[in-house]
């Protein structure tokens, strides 16, 4: 029986609780007999790929390498997942460089040694690395099972630190921003972008994004974005807001005009 993360309470409140018990919790997830089954025997079988096809041809290695960049869905996309590796990553017209979900780009840059001339012979510390991100992933997937918007909070302080310690450029990190979907649907939110927002150019997407991130946050900077205050304040407001938005889903417009008029009491 697999361990299933315990999240009682949503909102603010939800994720204080969930911070407190992580480290006991996301450890009783990766010792449980499920994940040991699964994650037991992949260094080995990792390290016996030669090519892509090897990769889509072993589920089970398939599944933590997709795992590992929260692409799960994508375990029966054999051909996709086989043309996103093949294309490698050295060329605007790749596939990895022609998504919009920069997701697939990590993983292609991370099994550039399996596309044609990649040299096809993993790094010896590969396997670990994908294995650890693979777990915390998963885990982050079990919490979403009770609660989807701590799954995204948890995604959301993960990623954002990754993004910003990145080399390159802030305009770079801001479309990094855009290119992963949990990062990008935590800022909107937080920011009060409305669903509109995603129908726009992505340059003035990106203009708008900091635009908003400067005006709520004190700051368009990304590498200041993940100062743990700012980082947990940008969290703490995601989840405040989505709450908001998800008990006015269920209500009339007029109903949210009188609750948003009515004086507090």
């Amino acid at each position: 029986m697999s361990f299933q993360p315990i999240v009682p309470l949503g909102g603010v409140a939800g994720w204080e609780f969930l911070k407190r018990t992580r480290a006991r919790q996301e450890s009783s997830f990766t010792a449980s007999p499920a994940m040991a089954r699964l994650t037991q025997d992949f260094a080995r079988d990792f390290a016996k790929l030669r090519s892509a096809d090897d990769l889509v041809g072993n589920r089970q290695v398939l599944s933590v390498v997709l795992g590992a960049y929260g692409l799960q869905a994508d375990i029966d996309n054999r051909a996709f997942i086989k043309k996103v590796i093949t294309d490698g990553i050295d060329t605007p017209q790749a596939l990895a460089n022609r998504l919009a979900d920069k997701r697939y780009l990590a993983m292609a840059r991370e099994m550039a040694h399996l596309a044609p001339g990649g040299g096809s012979t993993p790094s010896p510390d590969q396997a670990p690395a994908l294995l650890a991100r693979f777990q915390a992933m998963s885990f982050e997937v079990a919490v979403g099972n009770s609660n989807d918007s701590m799954r995204l909070a948890l995604a959301f302080e993960r990623k954002l630190p990754e993004i910003a310690a990145s080399a390159r450029s802030e305009t770079a990190r801001w479309f990094s921003v855009l290119g992963d979907p949990p990062t990008r649907r935590v800022l909107e939110t937080a920011l009060g972008l409305p669903k509109e927002f995603t129908s726009l150019d992505i340059d003035e997407q990106l203009q708008r994004l900091r635009a908003a991130s400067q005006k709520r946050f004190g700051t368009d900077s990304i590498a200041e974005l993940v100062e743990p205050e700012r980082l947990d304040q940008m969290t703490q407001r995601f989840l405040i807001m989505d709450q908001l938005r998800g008990s006015q889903a269920g209500m009339s417009g007029a109903a949210i005009a009188l609750s948003l008029l009515s004086p507090a009491r």
